[in-house]
């Protein structure tokens, strides 16, 4: 994927400009990027990440794509338990919720760090059976059943798009009830 597949698979979402955003698992800042461009240079978009390294990679490509790192905030941390920020309008988690076994806890957690109706934007393989480098991921239909039981609404399927391993990627939207 590209830097305009990422962009694409958040487009549907119609996002607002402006506010607090969150990439949460953010690496080196492919869906970090894709945020910015959708949501504007006023947002305050906060990287978190747990590798030190990969959030370095990200400011270093942030200020080389964008000119500027104004309204970026990278967060040295665990986001599943103890990572400190604001209310936010929205959050993406693209290719990290995966990394966890008990999903619903860390769903729920998320759901805490958002303003009440806030979106939450999950980028995931298409498939329920994983392998060592994607241990646990989950289709959208379990998605489906999952966000709900954590207080999101019933995701919204934005996009799709084919993936060398594992079969596809798919986006989806949710909100905090």
């Amino acid at each position: 994927m590209d830097h305009n597949d990422h962009v694409n698979l958040l487009r549907p979402a119609d996002l607002k400009p402006g506010g607090a955003w969150a990439d949460l698992g953010a690496g080196s800042g492919a869906f970090t990027f894709a945020l910015r461009e959708l949501v504007g240079p006023t947002a305050e978009i906060y990287a978190v990440d747990k590798d030190r390294n990969s959030l370095q990679e990200l400011a270093r490509g942030y200020l080389s794509h964008f000119g500027e790192a104004h309204h970026l905030d990278l967060i040295h941390g665990d986001f599943s338990k103890d990572v400190e920020l604001p209310p936010l309008n929205g959050a993406v988690m693209a290719n990290s919720l995966h990394y966890f076994k008990e999903k619903g806890a860390v769903l729920q957690r998320v759901r805490t760090l958002l303003k009440p109706n806030g979106i939450l934007l999950l980028v995931e393989y298409n498939v329920d059976l994983g392998n060592p480098w994607v241990p646990f991921p989950l289709s959208f239909e379990t998605y489906r059943v999952l966000a709900p039981q954590a207080g999101f609404s019933e995701p919204r399927l934005l996009a799709r798009v084919p993936s060398r391993f594992l079969r596809e990627f798919y986006s989806a939207a949710a909100y905090s009830a």
